[in-house]
């Protein structure tokens, strides 16, 4: 039987910019094609609508999505959380229909978020089919408790299924795109976003996406893609981010889609996520025929002793190939860098800065610690090490410092490399940092904009003085 159904995206963040919610569109998609109908609110958007919409729309069912939990800077470490939390008690003073949480951010702590949210269920990973199944189960009276990824109450305790990877492909990969909230997003940040696949079956010791989407990559059809980036050039995008944790996990996908893009001759420019190995001179150049013009690289480090202490598998030599071949196609690239995390000296920063000058054309930006998530390596090693216990509150953030390091002191020397290569961006943007975005975007600037704060840093860095 159809049911109403109302769609809340609860996350606030807009640094660097505003990410357009993707899973959501996946979400709305879904429920459309089981016959439910469904409406849909946005925090940056119309959130001051909610009130209007739960008295006149009258849904059978509320899902708040939690993208974020934290900013994952241990500086600032402003959490993002307490937002769903405010908004599932919102919704109960006006409704008494179910609360459903899901999202990224709610599926690495779906127990304590559940509860704290005072949500009657929630989804881990992939929410399509588990929505969807949950809705059905609970219109019929059926049993839900088989439902994979599901999170519910049962004898007062908060059980959570395991997620299982769905198909991404097809139909099941379709994505619906309200127009409001889309054209609200191309106002305020000119990008939209592609997501060709799903799964994670990298190492990296940190990383939480094998948690939420699962280790099997499950990759769409290049023609899905290049259909999904032309619907996005009729609504009105000129830059689109593919979503992807890693887009290169396969050359193969990467070499078919980049064909697919050429066919449809759309005047689309794009970035993504790359791993800095397996990338050829054939398969760069195809890239950027296809509109590549942003290459985000997870480098992590460029010492190769602390790349095997994260379990990365790759070495300094493939990061400088990688960015090499980039360069030679014109495409703007930066390297995402983690330090202090386990292997980490003084001296095995110092080393990355040496290697660092042979990154010609480049932008560096580092941030300091590495955040830890329940599920992971650097769970396990921060637990041997005593950096935290079994009972320690990790949805308050926690991060890794190797041992003998200490943030002040990692910090105190990426300034002093950012002052002496002002490629090097550090710790959060001075004051000026959103005007000067707000300004750009209105010139029509689309797309990253670290390559502009690396041009202003030499006239004045943008790094802070100190961790708090």
């Amino acid at each position: 039987m159809p049911s109403k159904v109302l769609l809340i995206n609860a996350n606030r963040c807009t640094r660097p910019d505003p990410v357009f919610p993707l899973g959501l569109t996946y979400l709305n998609a879904a429920l459309r094609r089981a016959g439910h109908t469904t409406a849909w609110l946005d925090r940056l958007a119309n959130l001051e609508r909610l009130d209007e919409v739960l008295e006149d729309y009258r849904p059978d069912f509320v899902g708040l999505s939690l993208r974020n939990i934290d900013d994952v800077l241990i500086g600032k470490r402003e959490t993002f959380f307490d937002d769903t939390l405010s908004l599932g008690a919102r919704v109960r003073q006006k409704t008494s229909v179910p609360i459903i949480v899901g999202g990224s951010g709610f599926s690495l702590f779906p127990r304590q978020l559940l509860e704290l949210a005072g949500a009657d269920f929630g989804v881990c990973g992939e929410g399509e089919p588990a929505l969807v199944s949950l809705i059905a189960a609970l219109e019929s009276g059926a049993s839900y408790s088989g439902i994979p990824g599901l999170v519910y109450r049962q004898n007062g305790k908060v059980v959570a299924n395991p997620p299982a990877p769905v198909p991404f492909d097809g139909e099941s990969a379709a994505a619906d795109w309200p127009e409001p909230i889309t054209a609200h997003y191309l106002r305020t940040s000119g990008v939209l976003n592609v997501q060709t696949q799903r799964g994670c079956g990298f190492r990296c010791g940190y990383c939480t996406y094998p948690l939420i989407e699962g280790r099997p990559h499950r990759r769409r059809p290049a023609g899905l893609v290049a259909e999904e980036f032309a619907q996005l050039q009729r609504l009105g995008a000129r830059y689109v981010f593919v979503a992807d944790s890693i887009f290169n996990s396969s050359g193969q996908h990467v070499a078919e889609v980049c064909e697919a893009l050429l066919c449809r001759n759309l005047k689309l420019s794009w970035g993504c996520f790359l791993r800095p190995q397996g990338l050829t001179a054939e398969l760069v150049r195809l890239m950027a025929r296809a509109g590549l013009a942003h290459i985000e690289f997870g480098s992590d480090s460029f010492c190769d002793e602390v790349l095997a202490a994260y379990h990365k598998d790759f070495s300094f030599d493939e990061v400088l190939r990688s960015s090499e071949l980039a360069r030679r196609e014109h495409v703007d690239c930066c390297h995402f860098l983690i330090c202090g995390g386990p292997g980490e000296s003084r001296a095995t920063l110092a080393r990355s800065f040496a290697n660092s000058h042979q990154l010609k054309g480049t932008v560096i930006m580092a941030v300091v610690g590495m955040r830890i998530y329940p599920g992971t390596s650097l769970f396990e090693l921060a637990l041997s090490e005593g950096q935290i216990s079994p009972d320690t509150d990790l949805l308050t953030p926690k991060y890794y410092l190797a041992p003998g390091l200490s943030a002040e002191a990692v910090f105190g020397q990426l300034q002093e490399f950012a002052r002496l290569s002002p490629n090097w961006i550090v710790g959060d943007p001075a004051p000026g940092y959103a005007s000067l975005v707000e300004r750009l975007r209105q010139r029509g600037v689309v797309g990253p904009l670290w390559g502009y704060f690396a041009i202003l840093q030499r006239i004045q860095p943008w790094t802070t003085a100190a961790v708090p």
